[in-house]
């Protein structure tokens, strides 16, 4: 198994935005797989996970209502 971490710019903002999108990247990825960095300018959420696609990740956070943009 390979292990990847995938980063996104987000529109995460708050603690109670990460409340919203919580159950939808736990559903995902896994409970502790998964961190957004709010203080940072581009709200980089931060993946830890095997086989598992950018575009899976980008639909999860929309569907929580927010955006995610895949960074290299």
């Amino acid at each position: 198994t390979i292990i990847e971490t995938l980063k996104f710019k987000t529109n995460i903002k708050c603690s109670g935005c990460e409340t919203k999108v919580t159950p939808f990247l736990n559903d995902i990825v896994g409970v502790n797989n998964w961190a957004v960095d709010t203080q940072s300018a581009q709200k980089i959420l931060t993946i830890v996970a095997d086989d598992l696609s950018a575009d899976t990740v980008i639909k999860a956070v929309e569907a929580s209502g927010f955006k995610a943009e895949a960074i290299n």
